[in-house]
């Protein structure tokens, strides 16, 4: 693993520059200073918190690294949409080769570490409690996609042949990470009997989170983290998958977690630097239709979101149903080849992405979520419905729901115009979200298979050009939704890849732990179709 050494930046233009814009490398000269100098622990959480939103190596520009913004190649990846135009919109397949790494966050958590000890003299300071969030999450963004990984010896500039730990060791050590965070910023909260900054924002985070805020995402993400293990609980005791789910949950005070859609850790847009992905500059919604495993979903449960974040299909409206009709809906196929979706386009067949809503404005209709509160409630949810804990499943599975439903800002009763491709009005909605909740697919069916169906496909449609990888990794994990698979247009196999191969600087770099790990997890074949131990 070749990890460059950082090169730091004291100069006070360059802090106050990057912390407006919020964004950004420390640089725009590397070689101006060396890793010693002396940097606002501030700055370096800017970057550590633009680096986690723009996803694993982009802003490094890593080979083969892939933004996590909403509409990008994840939402195509999530089968949210559909591309009909490889220029305008790329293609839909799962070209899954070589991964990029989250190490550049190692990097940066080695030096806010450092600098928080020197500035605060205190090894407690909630920069050295987001030092270990961060440093686990790294771990986990590079562990979940490739498997086995160095972790323990990573980001040590003087060793550039780490040993790989097992990712079962991985997870162990991040979940680890993620308990010690937490005790730290409850020590950073509550540093002293007459001092509380529950409520004081962090400085330097883009995300415009509190202390406790944090506090929070923190234990959130270690719910997430535990939930993915599910494959694994049973037969690695050592790890106490269910008793730490099950310690988080039942000790509100020692590790509160996310109460509503105020804490989710998301990034807002703005109309000057950091726009709306979609927005009055972008024109070509003609080249991109909603995916159909969405919408399958969406519309067979008569669920008003489906009117959030769709036009209906020009056919059908055509054909003579009305903008209310959920069967005027209609969502492409990611197995099909990007030449048929385009024809089938051609013809109408298909919605579009709801232009009114996302094309309009510059700052957005809403956040880009990372790790919010309605997926806390189904994975909550999930926990229950396998017997992890004690506590009503369909409590958290409705709550989940009705979170997702709030965060676009949907009441009962309320008209809603839908307009086509364009933007130009075609009927007024009534939302009834009365009638979804008490639909006989959507009202929960008990602690079982049929209801943990229900939570996982509720939680994918709550995922919705948001949280990044989740969908996708949801659906690996548990098959749930029913993706389209097996099909031209996903890839020359027709399969949709369960891992990635490994980045190139490990097999350039550090080759012989390379090989062992393959060699160990694989049979000596960085094959994308096979599963590593989480998924086993």
């Amino acid at each position: 693993m070749k990890l460059n050494i950082i090169k730091l930046t004291s100069l006070i233009a360059i802090a106050v520059t990057l912390g407006s814009c919020q964004k950004g490398d420390l640089l725009s000269n590397p070689n101006v200073a060396n890793e010693n100098s002396n940097v606002p622990v501030s700055l370096l959480l800017n970057h550590l918190t633009w680096s986690m939103y723009r996803g694993g190596g982009v802003v490094e520009k890593a080979s083969n690294a892939v933004g996590e913004e909403p509409f990008g190649q994840l939402s195509k990846w999530n089968q949210y949409t559909v591309s009909t135009n490889a220029y305008y919109r790329a293609t839909n397949a799962y070209a899954f080769s070589n991964t990029a790494t989250a190490y550049d966050l190692v990097r940066y958590v080695n030096q806010m570490e450092s600098q928080a000890q020197t500035q605060l003299g205190t090894p407690n300071s909630v920069y050295s409690a987001l030092g270990k969030f961060f440093r686990a999450y790294s771990f986990i963004w590079l562990s979940q996609r490739v498997g086995d990984i160095p972790a323990g010896e990573a980001g040590d500039s003087k060793n550039l042949t780490p040993k790989f730990e097992a990712q079962k060791d991985v997870y162990k050590r991040s979940l680890q990470l993620l308990d010690e965070a937490n005790s730290i910023i409850t020590i950073a909260i509550k540093p002293a009997v007459s001092v509380d900054n529950s409520n004081t924002v962090v400085g330097g985070d883009i995300f415009g989170l509190t202390y406790l805020q944090w506090q929070k995402v923190i234990n959130s993400y270690r719910i997430r983290i535990l939930i993915s293990l599910s494959k694994r609980a049973d037969d690695n005791a050592d790890l106490n998958i269910r008793q730490q789910f099950a310690d988080i949950l039942n000790n509100p005070v020692k590790y509160p977690l996310q109460t509503g859609n105020a804490d989710n850790l998301s990034f807002k847009y703005n109309a000057t630097v950091n726009k709306f992905i979609y927005n009055p500059d972008e024109t070509y919604n003609v080249f991109e239709n909603m995916g159909k495993t969405y919408l399958d979903l969406t519309t067979a449960n008569q669920d008003p979101r489906t009117f959030i974040t769709s036009t209906p299909a020009p056919a059908e409206i055509k054909s003579g149903k009305t903008v209310s009709d959920f069967s005027a809906y209609v969502g492409a196929s990611t197995a099909l080849t990007q030449s048929s979706l385009s024809a089938n386009d051609a013809k109408g067949m298909y919605s579009y992405v709801n232009y009114k809503r996302y094309f309009t404005t510059f700052t957005g209709p809403e956040p880009a979520v990372m790790i919010g509160y309605p997926e806390l409630c189904f994975n909550i949810a999930e926990a229950i419905n396998r017997g992890w804990v004690s506590g009503s499943a369909a409590t958290w599975y409705q709550n989940g729901i009705k979170a997702s439903i709030s965060f676009y800002g949907l009441n009962e009763g309320q008209s809603y115009d839908i307009g086509d491709v364009k933007g130009v009005t075609l009927g007024t909605v009534t939302i009834k979200i009365s009638n979804f909740l008490n639909h006989p697919n959507v009202v929960y069916k008990g602690d079982n298979a049929d209801g943990l169906k229900q939570i996982l496909e509720q939680k994918y449609v709550a995922f919705f050009e948001n949280s990044a990888w989740e969908a996708f990794y949801n659906w690996r994990r548990t098959g749930i939704p029913v993706f389209a698979n097996n099909g031209p247009g996903i890839n020359p196999s027709g399969i949709i890849p369960v891992r990635w191969q490994y980045p190139l600087d490990e097999q350039n770099n550090n080759t012989a732990n390379y090989k062992a790990a393959v060699g160990s997890q694989y049979g000596g074949s960085d094959d994308v179709n096979q599963k590593m131990w989480l998924l086993k």
